[in-house]
């Protein structure tokens, strides 16, 4: 790790305790946390991604996987929705600046990421990005969100579920087609705007604080600088770069790496309200702890090298390591977690512990589009073969 990378795990490390105490209560409330959010702006963190230039930290795809890994530990929610803000920056900063763009679109580009990174940095406007409608698992394909040109601009009529930040973000970053068009875009619809509508409600097994509801537009306006890529770059991002869906895996990795902690506290009898005395010298307790640090090794590693070898125009090996890195980081999470409550025994699952939330909250990723378990695991299912 570089010195400006392990300094920014740092900072996240340093908020780590604050985000776990109020993890219970936005689990418990299926609250949005918007506290967490607030520390996050504070230290810059909302524009951890926006290039330097910009008024960013700067941080690149590799850095944000520790970042988010380190979030992940102590609050899985948290991870999550941070991840949708995050990726925003990510699709209009480094991986626009590898793409193939007319000079037009280019200086186009440039001026609508100034204002939007400007909104984060200085004002701190919070961005989400529900893409899933829930009729196809690609990334390109499946969109039945319509937007219709008018002047200064797009109305946007379509839905969008598991959206995340429901009623807390201030965009809505979503993918829609204009009739006619074989191509995607990305536009960011205000919060604000007329048409738009919250529905459902929110009370899932795990991950409650990303209050991921059903968004619904209606004719909602978007003003034409509020299209964040130029036309035809999200569909050669996609294509070229597509590791950006590997994004939500740090925070199934950190919340791995939670409940390894937790366990080994447990172990030592350093857990606040568990059982007196230790349980680290029974050779049954320390076989399944060892289970546990080479599972969440392997997944750790595995991360790290899809992230640090990512590159345009992906070979089929490094596609593989992807794949592969990000299913073993969501399928390892539940795991670890269903282990570790053998490893600690029935008290540890108690509802004032924090093993019973981290536990649901790991069940989760691997249905996480567009890179779920199952894509995952049919891509992998044909590489090689042909």
């Amino acid at each position: 790790m570089s010195a400006d990378r392990a300094a920014l795990v740092a900072q996240a490390a340093e908020l780590g305790p604050v985000f776990a105490e109020r993890a219970v209560r936005y689990d418990r409330e299926a609250s949005f946390p918007h506290e967490n959010f607030e520390d996050l702006r504070r230290i810059g963190f909302l524009g951890l991604c926006v290039p330097a230039e910009y008024g960013g930290l700067g941080a690149s795809f590799a850095d944000y996987v520790r970042v988010s890994e380190e979030i992940g530990r102590h609050c899985g929610a948290t991870a999550l929705t941070f991840n949708m803000h995050t990726a925003t920056t990510l699709w209009t900063g480094e991986v626009a600046d590898l793409l193939e763009l007319s000079p037009e679109h280019r200086e186009t580009h440039g001026k609508r990421r100034a204002a939007l990174y400007r909104g984060m940095v200085e004002e701190g406007r919070i961005h989400s990005q529900p893409f899933s409608e829930g009729l196809n698992p690609g990334a390109t394909a499946g969109v039945a969100t319509r937007a219709v040109p008018v002047d200064g601009g797009y109305r946007v009529t379509g839905r969008k579920i598991f959206a995340s930040l429901s009623g807390a973000a201030d965009f809505y970053n979503i993918t829609c087609q204009v009739e006619g068009e074989d191509f995607i875009r990305l536009l960011g619809v205000p919060a604000d705007a007329e048409g738009v509508e919250i529905v459902g409600s929110w009370d899932p097994l795990g991950m409650r604080g990303t209050v991921s509801r059903t968004l619904i537009f209606k004719d909602a306006f978007v003003p034409a600088d509020n299209e964040w890529l130029p036309p035809g770059a999200y569909d050669q991002a996609a294509g070229r770069f597509p590791f950006l869906f590997m994004s939500l895996a740090p925070s199934y990795l950190g919340l791995t790496g939670g409940v390894v902690d937790f366990t080994r506290r447990y172990l030592r009898g350093e857990v606040p309200g568990a059982p007196s005395g230790t349980r680290r010298d029974l050779p049954q307790k320390q076989f399944g702890w060892a289970q546990m640090q080479l599972m969440h090794e392997r997944s750790r590693a595995l991360l790290y090298h899809a992230a640090d070898t990512m590159s345009l125009d992906p070979s089929e090996e490094q596609l593989v390591t992807a794949w592969t890195a990000t299913l073993t980081a969501m399928e390892t999470a539940p795991e670890v977690a269903a282990l570790a409550i053998r490893v600690c025994g029935g008290q540890s699952m108690l509802k004032h512990l924090p093993l019973e939330r981290m536990y649901r909250d790991a069940r989760l990723g691997s249905t996480m589009l567009p890179w779920s378990a199952e894509v995952c695991l049919d891509r992998l299912g044909t590489a090689r073969l042909y």
